[in-house]
């Protein structure tokens, strides 16, 4: 019979979303729960994680608990002992959720989203990207590791927060829903957002990246400057894609605006901000038209069609391609 282990008493997100990952493999479909921190128990069970105090893939035992653990996402095993000395991109130390998703993500993505069969890069980018907006939270959050130095306000929204919530309350009447049985809540509430961010990902995002690029590469069509880029197929995401992208094709001038039409209709024209920033801009639209509209607007930028300017100079809009295009032009030549 095979068998899935995790440690029984209070439950976290890592253990919930490593157990709902290891149920959407076929080895493991229909495997049974033990919830356990008794060793002889844990023994003799198919693959452990969360518990045991051993980290060993040939054994199928994946606890992150132990004295010298420090594994991260993309770096050489064993070899870090801290965030400091992480030989890769990512610092974070795995919880069992990550340590799970390291070594079963990419079958993972491919019994969810079989398409992703047809092209590594793809389905590479996509193990990434899903480490990135949701998996390395949790493995943070688990780890104790605080999100800033200084934390300017709580986020109590979060998935860890969620699961935190479905364990048993201290003053929790008798008859309710055993420990085991809100342990499969909690568990399905993480497969819930994990399938989520995942569809999002492969259905929004992967598509927006071809789209980027090749708006991208055209960008020099538009202006020779190569500072301004068109989407012509609206406003899809794109700011992660642009400066990743921008970095795969070693490009040395930047993008300052993007074109795109919002679901109006309108123009928009909007700076992108110094990446690994929300609101620093690579160049605000000028100063003597922000806050301003229509046609006061339009008077004062020489540029007919023009709409609004965002008081803090981030985006502004036309009524056609051409004023949005002179308004960002405008804005790079002053």
């Amino acid at each position: 019979m095979v068998t899935i282990g995790t440690h029984s008493g209070s439950f976290q997100a890592d253990e919930a979303m490593g157990v709902w990952m290891l149920r959407q493999l076929p080895e493991y479909a229909s495997a049974t729960l033990v919830r356990s921190r008794d060793p002889k128990v844990l023994e003799t069970l198919t693959i452990v994680i969360d518990v045991g105090g051993t980290f060993d893939h040939t054994k199928l035992r994946y606890d992150h608990h132990q004295r010298g653990f420090f594994e991260t996402f993309d770096g050489a095993a064993g070899v870090a002992t801290g965030p400091e000395n992480a030989t890769g991109k990512y610092k974070t130390k795995l919880s069992a959720t990550g340590l799970v998703y390291k070594h079963y993500g990419r079958e993972l993505l491919c019994a969810l989203h079989p398409e992703l069969k047809a092209s590594v890069d793809k389905l590479e980018w996509v193990y990434d990207k899903l480490y990135n907006d949701l998996i390395e939270g949790v493995d943070a959050i688990d780890n104790g590791v605080e999100i800033s130095d200084e934390p300017r306000y709580k986020e109590g929204s979060g998935i860890s927060s969620r699961v935190g919530r479905l364990n048993a309350r201290w003053n929790a009447p008798e008859g309710g829903p055993t420990e085991d049985e809100r342990f499969e809540t909690a568990s399905a509430l993480c497969g819930a957002e994990v399938a989520a961010v995942l569809d999002y990902i492969v259905s929004c995002e992967l598509p927006a990246r071809v789209v980027v690029e090749e708006a991208l590469l055209a960008r020099e069509a538009v202006d020779g400057s190569g500072e301004v880029m068109v989407l012509n197929n609206g406003g899809c995401p794109w700011k992660t894609h642009l400066y990743e992208l921008e970095r795969t094709h070693g490009l040395t001038t930047l993008v300052k605006f993007v074109l795109y039409t919002d679901q109006s209709g309108m123009w928009r024209v909007q700076a992108v901000t110094q990446e690994g920033t929300a609101f620093t801009n690579r160049l605000g639209l000028l100063e003597a038209w922000r806050g301003v509209r229509d046609a006061e607007l339009t008077a004062i930028a020489g540029i007919d069609g023009c709409k609004f300017v965002h008081v803090s100079g981030f985006i502004g809009g036309n009524a056609t391609k051409e004023g949005a295009l002179a308004m960002a032009l405008k804005t790079i030549s002053a």
